[in-house]
């Protein structure tokens, strides 16, 4: 939905010190009720994946999927966004190492300690393992990176890194391919192999509707 696009673009210039006025008039227009505050495009994608895998349509709903361009602005993005600014409902999905920044965010916004989702490593690792690494080579063939991702197994640096972690790398090595990917694997997982984190995210914001 374009007007959603419009109040993210709002409110990531309201982040970055522009005014709020624009993100305020946007949220009471479009009914914005909830932020998912993800931090890159990748989850962003998976996310935008699994809903219409499901049939909703977030947008519509009142919720806005907000990547932040990192997990260190979740502060910032909880603060204008949760109930110290335009008072929405917030959640979110975070890798294990950024679990600090979220509470943490949360706390000082003043909102729901458990509103947030927390994946293992990071949603391509949770992905991952759901697909098997089989499965995502497979993807990868079908994708048409299957060279690419020859090339990069024969690197020195590769060797000695288990299946997964070689294929999450690969992933991570060309710019556009983690969100190209995110909605790839997302799209053939089967519906009982969703990870957890994700799933949860995907009912909590079916349950807060």
């Amino acid at each position: 939905m374009t007007d959603m696009r419009a109040f993210r673009e709002a409110v990531t210039a309201w982040a970055a010190g522009g005014a709020e006025g624009p993100a305020r008039e946007l949220a009471a227009r479009l009914s914005v009720r909830t932020a998912v505050l993800l931090e890159g495009p990748s989850d962003a994608a998976a996310v935008g994946a699994l809903a219409a895998r499901r049939g909703r349509d977030l947008a519509a709903e009142g919720v806005c999927v907000l990547s932040m361009g990192g997990a260190m602005n979740v502060g910032r993005f909880a603060r204008l966004l949760g109930p110290t600014g335009l008072d929405l409902r917030l959640t979110g999905l975070c890798d294990e190492r950024e679990r600090g920044y979220y509470a943490r965010g949360w706390e000082r916004a003043g909102a729901a300690r458990h509103g947030f989702f927390v994946c293992a490593a990071d949603l391509e690792d949770e992905l991952i393992r759901a697909l098997g690494v089989t499965r995502v080579a497979q993807l990868v063939r079908a994708e048409g990176d299957l060279r690419a991702l020859e090339t990069f197994l024969r690197q020195p640096a590769q060797q000695g890194r288990s299946p997964q972690q070689q294929v999450r790398r690969f992933l991570g090595t060309k710019k556009g391919r983690k969100i190209h990917y995110g909605r790839v694997l997302v799209e053939a997982l089967d519906p009982d192999r969703v990870p957890a984190p994700l799933d949860g995210l995907l009912d909590g914001l079916l349950a807060g509707s």
